[in-house]
């Protein structure tokens, strides 16, 4: 008898179009939101997110299957909006967000936001379309060579020629995408590729685990013996704590050592506003005072004076997920890098085993500080100042914050208040634009904080300069259900710049804006507005805007000489 066969049957092979390799890939991250603006040059992705044809049928309307398909299509007015939106779902899931840009002007729309998210070492991938490789140096529509533009604000820049490529280059571009330091990942694919058929990977499209750079233990033993013989140390949390899943081990340092804590970025919210070793209010006193600052998280750039602080004698430890993110400043005398978490609990363990006894009368000065500086700012939070201080919008908006709560900060000189008031009860639940500053986020942060937490309250803070870049996208809001409050500081003018110049010339020129009726403008897009003038009623209007259930717009006209107090120019 001849011997049988035993081996196992093969699957046969499965052919898609490329759109549905990348969507696939996609799915193997856990990602199930696309933000994007159509595109002719990507409509395979389109495809692929909604199921294909029969899915659109079956949905009953191309809106259901937008909703309902593998990966929900979200499709905004700016594709600058798409990225932002796509970063911020990077910055609140801790997995990469996905842009999908068509060619050309997509994807050059997309450089601000992309370049931001390199600067925050945010999550993402972007994929753009591209003028087909056959008709290639012919003079196509939108014809452009995105990757060489791309290069310098991303991990890494690409084209792919082969669809059968496709799925596992984007599982790739993921993949790095979530390896410390984090930071976007951009495609694009050639038209005619895109549309192509091919068979999808045998070997599947499993994601693939980010791993971390092996901890150098003799300098967790510097640092440590630096942190036993302090007197006046200080912790800094920035916002890869949150992003390196490290918010735990960092409570626990502080709570274990005594030391105070800074919290700046998404590192805010891993001490709650009541705790007694949360200074952040006394930043000023605690960097004049520090003979150690243990900086996590976050580079020494200028939102930390470059890593110079009160005690030029003072020893400066960064603590960074990545040997990509060790600081270049002089004054770094211990640089830490691998898993945050792994690096903190290696300090805790250590200062544990030294017996350190903090110093509890160094914290307790810092903590009286905190605690002056906020009785000092409380009048101005209640202010019934006519026109109306910026600070009292912010009062208003803090009585009414829940745990849960989400604040986006998009803006100069309004959003500069809410910075230095506003401490959330959770981490992750305040975003900003980050050290590159760019304006406009607002509404593309808010459509991923309402889709990736759509039970929490959502607040978008806006300067009235800022809501210019993008407030169309409120209609965006609007059309995909998904229901914000909005409050503008509404000062008619661009107060970060107006200012400063005043301080270095005597005079402002191009400094000044209309006082824009946002709130009428929110009303035609099918949003709820409403205008304030009067202090008192700022809560009520807020309260209003929580129940409407609609993206609702609260334009609220401030005074424009109460500039946000700064010690320095800001240039």
């Amino acid at each position: 008898m001849d011997d049988q066969d035993t081996t196992a049957p093969q699957p046969a092979p499965r052919t898609a179009h490329g759109g549905t390799h990348a969507i696939e890939a996609a799915a193997a991250f856990d990602v199930r939101t696309c933000f994007t603006l159509s595109g002719a040059h990507v409509f395979p992705v389109y495809d692929a997110a909604v199921g294909g044809k029969d899915a659109v049928l079956a949905a009953g309307d191309p809106r259901a299957a937008e909703r309902q398909g593998v990966v929900r299509l979200v499709d905004v007015r700016h594709e600058q909006t798409a990225v932002f939106a796509a970063e911020a779902m990077g910055k609140l899931t801790r997995r990469p967000g996905l842009a999908v840009l068509t060619a050309g002007p997509g994807v050059t729309n997309g450089v601000t936001a992309i370049t931001g998210a390199f600067f925050n070492g945010s999550p993402l991938v972007v994929i753009g379309g591209r003028s087909p490789d056959a008709r290639w140096g012919s003079g196509a529509l939108q014809e452009l060579d995105h990757p060489p533009i791309l290069a310098p604000v991303t991990k890494q820049a690409s084209t792919i020629h082969d669809t059968a490529e496709i799925g596992l280059r984007t599982r790739d571009a993921f993949a790095l995408a979530s390896q410390p330091h984090r930071g976007p990942v951009f495609l694009d694919v050639p038209m005619d590729v895109l549309f192509s058929w091919a068979d999808l990977p045998a070997e599947g499209l499993a994601a693939i685990e980010p791993t971390h750079a092996e901890i150098d233990t003799e300098a967790i033993d510097r640092a440590a013996a630096a942190i036993t013989a302090a007197r006046h140390p200080v912790l800094v949390l920035g916002s890869d704590t949150w992003m390196d899943a490290a918010v735990e081990s960092a409570r626990r340092l502080a709570e274990e050592s005594g030391i105070p804590v800074i919290a700046n970025g998404m590192g805010r919210g891993v001490l709650p506003p009541d705790h007694p070793l949360l200074v952040t209010r006394a930043r000023a006193a605690a960097f004049a005072g520090a003979d150690l600052v243990i900086v996590v998280g976050t580079p020494l750039d200028f939102r930390l004076g470059y890593g110079v602080f009160g005690d030029p004698a003072a020893t400066v430890i960064h603590v960074v997920d990545s040997p990509s993110a060790v600081t270049s400043a002089p004054t770094c005398a211990i640089a830490l890098a691998g898993s945050i978490a792994a690096i903190l609990d290696g300090l805790t363990e250590r200062v544990l085993a030294s017996r350190r006894t903090p110093d509890a009368q160094w914290a307790a000065s810092l903590q009286d500080a905190t605690s002056a500086s906020r009785a000092k700012d409380a009048a101005l939070l209640r202010s019934d100042a006519r026109p109306i201080h910026p600070a009292r919008i912010i009062g208003e908006l803090m009585a009414r914050l829940t745990p849960d709560s989400i604040v986006i900060g998009d803006g100069g000189d309004f959003v500069s208040f809410a910075g230095k008031y506003i401490e959330p009860q959770q981490p992750g639940r305040w975003l900003d634009p980050g050290p590159y500053g760019a304006l406009g986020t607002g509404p593309g942060y808010a459509m991923a904080a309402r889709i990736a937490h759509p039970d929490a309250p959502v607040f978008l803070l806006m300067g009235d300069g800022a809501a210019g870049f993008s407030f169309m996208d409120v209609e965006t809001l609007m059309r995909h259900g998904l229901p914000v409050v909005i409050i503008i500081g509404n000062n008619a003018g661009w107060a970060l710049e107006r200012h400063p110049m005043r301080f270095l010339y005597g005079y402002d020129v191009i400094a000044d804006l209309p006082a824009t009726r946002f709130d009428l403008i929110a009303a035609s897009l099918g949003c709820a507005g409403e205008l304030v003038e009067d202090p008192a009623a700022i809560g009520p209007a807020i309260d209003r805007a929580m129940a409407s259930g609609v993206p609702s717009v609260v334009n609220v006209m401030t005074d424009p000489q109460a500039a946000y107090p700064r010690s320095t120019t800001g240039i």
